[in-house]
């Protein structure tokens, strides 16, 4: 096989097909889209969920659960992520979101107990679980609650 010799699969490239171009083209006229009714209409068609006139299912099912608007989410981070940053090092919010560590800050930072810490750093977030704070305290580092 040579470089010109290359074609792609068979069936595997297929031309698109050109609606309402003639009779010739099986595609002609009413352009594969029948006789009358709603679809054949230009805009024609039912809107998403529709369901023919039965109860749709969105109405069938009954509501439940609730939505807390004042929800308060926290990006979490675990302890074993900080031993990417060298001793005596300030670990700040704004750290976290610049080394690309959190994504978006969310409602604030929460550093999570997961893993060890062989670092000694001045943590700041926002919340800190009792298990983090001990291994931070333990590695020699400090803790700040912003």
């Amino acid at each position: 096989m040579k470089l010109h010799e290359l074609q792609p699969a068979e069936g595997s490239r297929k031309e698109r097909k050109r609606k309402g171009r003639g009779i010739a083209t099986g595609n002609g006229k009413t352009a594969g889209r029948g006789h009358k009714g709603q679809n054949s209409r230009s805009g024609g068609g039912v809107r998403p969920g529709f369901e023919g006139g039965q109860m749709p299912i969105f109405r069938r099912l009954p509501k439940r659960g609730f939505t807390n608007p004042t929800r308060v989410e926290y990006a979490v981070v675990n302890l074993d992520t900080l031993n990417r940053f060298e001793d005596g090092t300030e670990v700040t919010p704004e750290l976290l979101v610049e080394t690309g560590v959190v994504k978006n800050e969310r409602d604030g930072i929460k550093i999570l107990g997961n893993g060890t810490l062989e670092r000694k750093l001045t943590v700041k977030a926002h919340k800190f679980s009792g298990t983090a704070k001990e291994a931070i305290e333990a590695a020699g580092g400090t803790t700040e609650v912003v």
